[in-house]
């Protein structure tokens, strides 16, 4: 449904993602960031997805052109752990919103995993969003705290989670309330990843609801 396509980074170097379009003119935009295993098909799918609902969808590639197979915990986060986080909210992420915008009237970011950091991070640094969505996935707070963000913001989360624990789901939202910023924190009792079909702790009941209120959220916040 989509295509690889290059767009152009804020500093002036050239990226590469994944677009699928909602097949309507000035569609509102939503850039969606991988998990640690790259730009895997699953998150194409999930791109043709948000254009199904009627958003032009773009996954910047923050591996360039690298992707684990999902046995290889070990590969993919030495290859997370390589990746400048920073670098790629300013520059890859930020040039995906920025070439969105070239037609959407409002564009948000949304990321899985990893790619939910990432997401934070944008929405805290990145003046081009409008919303943010993150599954599983939060910043630490010596790089991005609640208080950072500088827009709507929802969180779906797993209650078995030795990653994004529900501690830190709980820290993050009473920062966020703290903070007095708009904030909705969705849990559900299934694993780290749920939302992933292509691997084993896919939860279809749970991947299904929230998606349902992604879909709600951004029609409120972009349209």
């Amino acid at each position: 449904m989509g295509t690889r396509i290059p767009f152009a980074r804020p500093d002036g170097k050239t990226a590469e993602g994944y677009l699928s379009l909602a097949g309507k003119a000035n569609a509102p935009g939503v850039v969606v960031i991988q998990e640690w295993w790259g730009l895997q098909d699953q998150i194409k799918g999930l791109c043709d997805r948000f254009a199904l609902l009627g958003y032009d969808a773009l996954a910047p590639d923050l591996y360039n052109g690298v992707v684990i197979p999902y046995h290889d915990a070990d590969a993919a986060n030495a290859e997370m752990n390589s990746l400048n986080f920073l670098d790629a909210a300013d520059q890859n992420v930020r040039g995906a919103g920025q070439f969105l915008l070239r037609s959407s009237p409002k564009v948000a970011v949304s990321g899985f995993c990893m790619g939910g950091a990432v997401a934070v991070l944008a929405g805290c640094r990145v003046p081009e969003f409008s919303a943010v969505v993150s599954f599983y996935g939060l910043p630490p707070a010596t790089v991005a705290k609640p208080a950072d963000l500088k827009v709507p913001f929802q969180g779906h989360f797993a209650n078995s989670d030795d990653f994004i624990t529900p501690a830190m789901v709980d820290a993050f939202e009473a920062g966020l309330k703290d903070a007095g910023k708009p904030g909705a924190f969705y849990r559900y009792d299934a694993s780290h990843a749920f939302m992933n079909e292509q691997r084993s702790v896919h939860d279809r009941h749970c991947a299904e609801l929230a998606w349902e209120r992604t879909s709600k959220f951004l029609k409120t916040h972009i349209g």
